[in-house]
C-alpha cells in the first residue's frame, strides 16, 4: 500500500508515530515557513503540517501542490498546541509534522468546489460526475447505500434466502412500462427487451423449487423521468413459496425496522407499521402512498353539506360526488389580504388537477366574531357548529372545502397535503413513517380502451373470499396485494401471486386476452404452472427511494453513482449516442430520415 493509515484513523493514541498518508489536497494555506494541508481521502480529513526550516523539500513540494493534487506524505504525528484542536474534525487532536511529500499527480482547476457544499448546476454535476462523487456528501451517500445493500444480503442469508441472478436480456411483453428495446444480430428483425423486473423468472425459480429467493436486481423501464424515477434503477426482489400476505408483510417489515435502525440516523413514527387499506387511504389522503408524518387529514363531510344552502354542495352530493374538508390548524392566523391571497394560491393549485374550484371558511380566533370566507352565509349556525365538531375544528383554523368527481377530489386533496406541509415545515426528514396499504382493487376499467386492466400485474392472485366477484362485479374485487410506502413514496410493492393455470386464464380473459394469444407471451410460464407450482408471493423494493430517504436527499439521482438527467442523458458521455452505419447493418436497422416539417 501507498499509504500506512487513512486520513480519517489518526488519533491520540497514534502520537509519535512515524505514518504515511495519501490522498487530495482539500484546503492549503501557505503562512510563509509553514503550510498547512488538509490531506483528504475517503475516510477523513488530516491536517499536515509542513516546515520549511526542518524540511525544505517537502516544503517546495507544498508550495506547489493546489485543491485537488493527490499528494503521499510521510511524517510524525504529533497532539495538536493546546489552543489548536479542532473539534469539528475526527483527527482533530493531532496533526501530522511532514517529513517527505511526492507529488503524485497535479489537477486542473475543478469546475466546482469539491471541498464544500456551493449550489451547482446539476447538469453541471452531471457532466462532471467523477468530480461531484469526489465531494464528501456525495461519498457518505453511496456509503450508505452500500451499507444498506450489505446488511439486507446479511439479513436474508439468516433467513435462507438463496441470491439468484435473473437475465437482464428478456422478451418484449404488452403490460407495464415501456420497455428498451435490443435488436438481435443473430435473429434479423427481432428484439430482446431489457427486463423491466425479474417477475416471471422469480415466479419460475418458485417452479424451480427454491422457495426463498431474492436479488439486488437492475431494472429497466423507459419512462418520464421524475426525482423519483430513473431509466435504470435497482430493486430488492425477493420470493417465497408456501405464503400468505401476512408471512411476506412480517418478513419485510422485519427487515425494514432493523434497517433503519442499525444503517440510518433515522427515527421510526411507526413500530409496528401502520396499516391501511387503499380505500382508506385515498379517501383520507388523497393517495395510496400518503405522509403520514403530519396530520391535514380529508375528512368526508358529504351529508351535512348537501344539507346546506350552497347550490354546488346540493347538486354535487345528490350526484354522489363528495364533499371534503382539509382543516389546516392555525391556518386563518393571518390578516385578511394574506388570507384571501393564501386561499387563492391554493385554489390555483388544485386547479392544476382538474379542481373547479376551492371553498374555504376561516375560523375566528375570537368567538364573538364572525366566520370569514364566501361559503359561511350558505350556512346555518346548527350546520356550522356541527361542522366544527365533526371535524374538531377550533379557533384560528383555516377549513378547505372540495367536491368533484371523487379523482378529482383525490388529487387535489394529495396536492393540497404536500404543499401545505412543506410551507407549515411539517415534513421532519429525520422522521420515517412507514406504512402499508392493502385490499388494492384488483382491476381498474380503461376507460380509453373499454376494458378490465390489471391495477398491479396480471399474476397478482384476487382476495380468495372474492373470487366469486370476478365475473359477476369485478371492480369489488381485492388483490392480495401489499405496497409500503414512506413519508409519501412507495418504497416496495408486492403480492400473493396466482399459482393455478385456472384461475390465471380467468383473469386473462377478464382483462381482454384471449388464451391463445396470452400463450404466445406467456407460454413459458403458463406451462410451468402444470408441472406442479406451489403458493408463492413476494415483493421488490425500490433501493434508490429507500436510499434517499434515509441520506435525506430530494431525489434519487442524488445517490446513484451515475444517473441520467432528467431528459434520460448522460451528459457526461454524451448518451444516447449515434450508431455507425457498420453497426446498424449489422442489427438489421435501417434509420429513415424524419421529414422536416412544411411551414404552413
Amino acid at each position: 500500500m501507498l499509504k500506512t493509515h487513512n486520513c480519517g484513523e489518526l488519533r491520540v493514541e497514534h502520537d509519535g508515530q512515524v505514518v504515511t498518508l495519501a490522498g487530495w489536497v482539500n484546503r492549503r494555506r501557505d503562512q510563509g515557513g509553514l503550510i498547512f494541508i488538509d490531506l483528504r481521502d475517503r475516510w477523513g480529513i488530516t491536517q499536515v503540517v509542513v516546515n520549511q526550516e526542518t524540511t525544505p523539500d517537502a516544503h517546495n513540494v507544498a508550495s506547489d501542490s493546489r485543491s485537488e493534487y493527490v499528494l503521499q506524505v510521510v511524517g510524525k504525528v504529533r497532539r495538536r498546541p493546546e489552543g489548536t484542536v479542532n473539534t469539528e474534525l475526527e483527527t482533530g487532536d493531532v496533526e501530522v509534522l511532514a517529513e517527505e511529500i511526492t507529488l503524485m499527480n497535479p489537477s486542473k482547476t475543478p469546475p466546482f468546489y469539491i471541498n464544500k457544499e456551493d449550489k451547482i448546476e446539476e447538469v453541471r454535476r452531471m457532466e462532471y460526475r467523477y468530480l461531484d462523487l469526489r465531494r464528501p456528501r456525495m461519498q457518505q451517500n453511496l456509503v450508505l447505500r452500500h451499507r444498506v445493500i450489505k446488511f439486507i444480503r446479511d439479513y436474508l442469508d439468516e433467513q435462507r434466502f438463496v441470491e439468484i441472478e435473473t437475465p437482464i436480456l428478456f422478451k418484449t411483453t404488452p403490460e407495464g412500462a415501456r420497455e428498451f428495446l435490443v435488436p438481435s444480430r443473430y435473429h434479423p428483425g427481432k428484439f430482446y427487451a431489457l427486463a423491466q423486473s425479474p417477475q416471471q423468472f422469480k415466479q419460475l425459480l418458485m417452479v424451480s423449487g427454491y422457495e426463498r429467493y431474492f436479488q439486488v436486481a437492475r431494472c429497466f423501464r423507459d419512462e418520464d423521468l421524475r426525482g423519483e424515477r430513473q431509466p435504470e434503477f435497482t430493486q430488492l426482489d425477493l420470493e417465497m413459496s408456501f405464503v400468505e400476505r401476512e408471512d411476506v408483510m412480517q418478513l419485510i417489515e422485519g427487515l425494514m425496522i432493523e434497517l433503519v435502525e442499525k444503517v440510518s440516523d433515522k427515527k421510526l413514527l411507526f413500530k409496528p407499521f401502520k396499516r391501511l387499506t387503499f380505500h382508506e387511504a385515498m379517501e383520507r389522503f388523497g393517495s395510496d402512498k400518503p405522509d403520514l408524518r403530519y396530520g391535514l387529514e380529508a375528512i368526508d363531510v358529504s351529508e351535512l353539506a348537501g344539507k346546506s344552502a350552497f347550490p354546488i354542495f346540493q347538486t354535487n352530493v345528490v350526484e354522489g360526488k363528495p364533499v371534503k374538508v382539509i382543516r389546516v390548524p392555525g391556518g386563518a392566523k393571518v390578516s385578511g389580504t394574506l388570507l384571501r391571497k393564501q386561499t387563492g394560491d391554493l385554489e390555483s393549485l388544485v386547479r392544476t388537477v382538474g379542481a373547479k374550484g376551492l371553498a374555504w371558511m376561516a375560523l375566528p380566533e375570537n368567538e364573538a366574531e364572525e366566520v370569514k370566507g364566501p361559503i359561511g352565509k350558505y350556512f346555518t349556525i346548527d350546520q356550522k357548529l356541527a361542522l366544527f365538531e365533526q371535524i374538531e375544528a377550533q379557533p384560528g383554523d383555516l377549513l378547505l372545502f372540495l367536491s368533484d368527481k371523487r379523482s378529482i377530489v383525490y388529487a387535489a386533496v394529495d396536492i393540497l397535503r404536500r404543499t401545505l406541509a412543506e410551507q407549515m415545515n411539517l415534513t421532519d426528514p429525520n422522521i420515517l413513517a412507514f406504512i402499508w396499504v392493502i385490499d388494492f382493487p384488483l382491476v381498474e376499467w380503461n376507460e380509453e380502451q373499454n376494458r378490465w386492466q390489471p391495477s398491479h400485474h396480471l399474476f397478482t392472485a384476487p382476495m380468495w373470499e372474492d373470487l366469486p366477484l370476478l365475473e359477476t362485479d369485478p371492480g369489488k374485487v381485492r388483490g392480495q396485494q401489499y405496497d409500503l410506502a414512506c413519508n409519501g413514496y412507495e418504497t416496495a410493492g408486492g403480492s400473493i401471486r396466482i399459482h393455478k393455470t385456472e384461475l390465471q386464464e380467468r383473469i386473462l380473459k377478464l382483462i381482454g386476452q384471449d388464451l391463445e394469444h396470452a400463450r404466445k407471451l406467456f407460454g413459458h410460464l403458463l406451462e410451468a404452472f402444470e408441472y406442479g407450482v406451489p403458493p408463492h408471493g413476494g415483493i421488490a423494493w425500490g433501493l434508490d427511494r429507500v436510499v434517499m430517504l434515509f441520506a435525506g436527499e430530494p431525489n434519487i439521482r442524488e445517490v446513484i453513482p451515475f444517473p441520467k438527467t432528467q431528459t434520460g442523458a448522460d451528459v457526461m458521455v454524451n448518451a444516447p449516442s449515434f450508431a455507425t452505419d457498420a453497426q446498424l447493418e449489422e442489427v438489421h436497422i435501417t434509420i429513415v430520415p424524419q421529414e422536416e416539417e412544411t411551414a404552413t
